[in-house]
């Protein structure tokens, strides 16, 4: 089996998967998963397509190059960016995954700030007098 990439992105992140036969290596930015985020939930967020098709995780490597936004939006970018890459390799999982919105990308970023405003949409107090 060859390499076979994806994109995923989700808020300001994009992240570019690459998935070859190994031996279960995820590297995030040079760094192991573990490592690139602590915190567990964020990291079953990563391995969510698999536990839902009841792969194997472990032989496959995947090595990821991630930029922008915060750990949240990039570890759901590499989880769109795995899913992708799981329904080229068979695309009878694209049904299971939809349904648990893997496949769909989340496109909601933050509004910007307009001039005269405190925020996006925020306005002062009014005063009449």
């Amino acid at each position: 089996m060859e390499m076979i990439n994806a994109i995923g992105r989700r808020k300001a992140s994009v992240a570019r998967i690459y998935l070859t036969k190994g031996e279960g290596k995820i590297v995030v930015n040079g760094k192991d998963l573990k490592e690139y985020f602590t915190l567990e939930n964020i990291q079953s967020n990563v391995i969510d397509p698999f536990k839902v098709l009841d792969i194997d995780h472990t032989i496959y490597d995947i090595n990821v190059n991630v930029k922008g936004g915060g750990f949240k939006g990039q570890s759901e970018a590499i989880r769109l960016g795995i899913s992708r890459i799981l329904v080229k390799i068979d695309a009878d999982f694209k049904a299971t995954l939809r349904e648990n919105n893997f496949m769909t990308r989340d496109a909601r970023e933050v509004e910007r700030k307009k001039y005269g405003k405190p925020k996006a949409r925020k306005s002062f107090q009014f005063s009449k007098r």
